[in-house]
């Protein structure tokens, strides 16, 4: 734990546990990530995959985001998980359920064999089952593309999960309250050539 990933407001929802943080990042498909340039601070997203103890980047060499990263700037990765809207007496009250978490570091470029496992990681995260039927990346596109890993060693993670908050301000007031669930759901493929879609892009749905 750091000052800068102490949780202060609503720190009764901090989550210290590393699982639960992993648990996020794994379940994640899109990050962003903040760099700052010419003092202009900027948040892209980016996919990315989780290997272990580092998230991995990948991007075009040409992007201002990967070229910041590679010169060895300090950045910050968010992940959120929208669980849920949380109806509560009054809109003041009213929430999310979500999950989110922050990792602080600076990032290393990977090369070398190092590198192409890294693209199958993030192959297999991203589009599981696809890596085996796809057209392997030529060696242009290898080099055209950089891929960045990050420790996860300064992280935090935040998690809202609780019931509408009630409050004195809300006596005499009683309309519905509750939770209203959300996620992100594929849906059924929608074929572009090659017959029906494959069994791994059907399993997607589950």
């Amino acid at each position: 734990m750091s000052d800068r990933t102490t949780i202060r407001r609503l720190p009764d929802k901090a989550v210290a546990d590393r699982d639960q943080l992993n648990a996020v990042l794994d379940a994640g498909l899109v990050a962003h990530v903040a760099i700052t340039t010419d003092e202009q601070p900027f948040v892209i997203p980016c996919g990315y995959a989780r290997d272990d103890d580092r998230l991995l980047l990948h991007g075009s060499t040409g992007s201002r985001l990967f070229r910041t990263l590679v010169a060895g700037a300090p950045t910050c990765i968010t992940v959120t998980l929208l669980d849920g809207l949380v109806v509560a007496r009054s809109l003041f009250e009213s929430s999310m359920h979500y999950r989110s978490a922050m990792v602080f570091g600076r990032g290393a470029a990977l090369s070398g064999s190092d590198k192409e496992r890294a693209l199958d990681l993030l192959s297999d995260a991203l589009l599981p089952g696809r890596r085996e039927d796809a057209r392997p990346p030529t060696r242009r596109e290898l080099a055209s593309t950089t891929v960045i890993a990050v420790p996860i060693d300064e992280w935090s993670l935040k998690v809202s999960n609780g019931a509408p908050e009630v409050v004195s301000d809300d006596e005499g007031w009683a309309p519905w309250t509750g939770i209203v669930p959300l996620r992100l759901q594929p849906l059924e493929p929608i074929t572009h050539e090659g017959g029906e879609p494959p069994a791994y892009a059907r399993r997607w749905q589950r």
